[in-house]
Parts: C-alpha cells; structure tokens; sequence
C-alpha cells in the first residue's frame, strides 16, 4: 500500500518544474495593453478535466492553481456565471490546467485533482471545489495543502475510494500528468493565475467577464 505521507515522487520533481517556470515568467512578463493575447492552436486537453459536452463548439481553459487566491475568486464569482450562461447550454466545454507556481503544494494539489479525475471524473469537480474552499482567507501563503488536507477532503468527496487514491496520488500515471500540465504552461507563456483561454486566445483580464462573453459569441458565430 502507498504510503500517504510520502509524495516523494511528487517532490522530486517539483523543484525544477518551479525553476523552469520562475524563470519563464521573468522572460514572458510584460505590459500588454490588447484584451487578449492569440495563439496558434488551442491548448491539448486530452486527458484533462472537462465539465460539458465533448462536442461543445468553444472551449474555455483554465490555467490554475490552488494555492492562487485569484483562482479561488474566479472560481467563486464567474465560474458560476459561466457554467450557467455557456456550459449548461452546450455552447462551451470547461477544461483545467494546473500551474505549479506555489512550488510543493501547488504540486501536491495537482497531483490529488489528477488522482480523483483518474478514478472518477464525476467526483473531480466536487473535489476541485471543496479544495479551493480549504484555502485559507486570512493567509493562502501558510501551509495548507499536504497530504493529510488532501485525504481529508478526497474521503469527504462522494463517489472517491480513498485507499485507491492513495494508491493513485504518487503513480507514475499521475506524475506524468502534472509535468504535462507543466508543459502546457510553458507551451503557452503563462504567466498569471488564473490565466483563461477562449480557443485560442488567452484573456489579458481573466475577470473580464463582458470579455469573455464577446470572445465566446465572436468563436461561436465562427461555428454557424
């Protein structure tokens, strides 16, 4: 049996992972006045976690983090928004990305999301929602996401056996997924959390809901 208390794995590789991506943001961070940065391609959301229908014609990716207090907030206040006006009606799928930007914790919660959405994607985002709720409000930067937190909450999340996510959390399936999510960081110059992408684009005010909107209506009359 895996041993809870041990994300050795996890740890091992999260130093570099963090000091790639320190020093990508110090090479990608600049001022920029556009509402929206394009890409050439939509990011690889294979495998990732996706709330909608599959065959929705726009796709919104979130790139983030846990340990994010602005994550958090977007996660509260236009998340809902969202699903409401766009998920619920077929028109968008919502898929996440983790960004490791907090280092060890940030890592640790990628790795337990990863963990739940591997055994049962219809517990992943009851998951993802109470962790974030665990984040302290006072303080996000004290520790807080370590592996006891994180059993806790998988052992309060319906449809998750615990002992297999235990298992599951230090595999060598879930590190993969990490470090991939780790290369779409990097593949797509991300620099804040949260950072949203419609399709291509990536929102320069991911709070920009008005935004949002126009790039969601603008790629779904591209599909007509």
């Amino acid at each position: 049996m895996a041993n809870k208390n041990n994300p050795a794995k996890i740890l091992v590789i999260v130093t570099l992972i963090v000091a790639a991506l320190i020093i990508a943001i110090v090479v990608l961070t600049q001022t920029n006045a556009k509402d929206e940065t394009s890409f050439e391609n939509i990011p690889n959301t294979e495998g990732q976690p996706v709330l909608g229908q599959e065959d929705a014609p726009v796709t919104i990716v979130e790139f983030g983090d846990f340990k994010c207090p602005a994550c958090k907030a977007w996660g509260e206040n236009l998340y809902p928004q969202l699903v409401n006006d766009y998920v619920d009606t077929g028109k968008v799928k919502f898929v996440y990305i983790n960004v490791l930007f907090h280092g060890q914790e940030s890592a640790l919660g990628a790795a337990a999301a990863e963990a739940v959405w591997k055994q049962s994607p219809e517990a992943y985002w009851d998951f993802h929602k109470t962790l974030f709720d665990e984040q302290p409000t006072a303080n996000h930067d004290a520790l807080w996401i370590t592996p006891e937190k994180l059993v806790e909450v998988a052992s309060n999340t319906e449809g998750v056996d615990i002992e297999q996510f235990r298992a599951d959390i230090n595999s060598q399936e879930i590190i993969d997924a990490v470090l991939l999510d780790s290369e779409l960081t990097e593949e797509f110059k991300i620099a804040q959390t949260p950072t949203i992408m419609v399709n291509d684009k990536a929102l320069a005010d991911p709070f920009d809901y008005e935004k949002m909107k126009e790039l969601i209506e603008s790629e779904l009359e591209g599909t007509e």
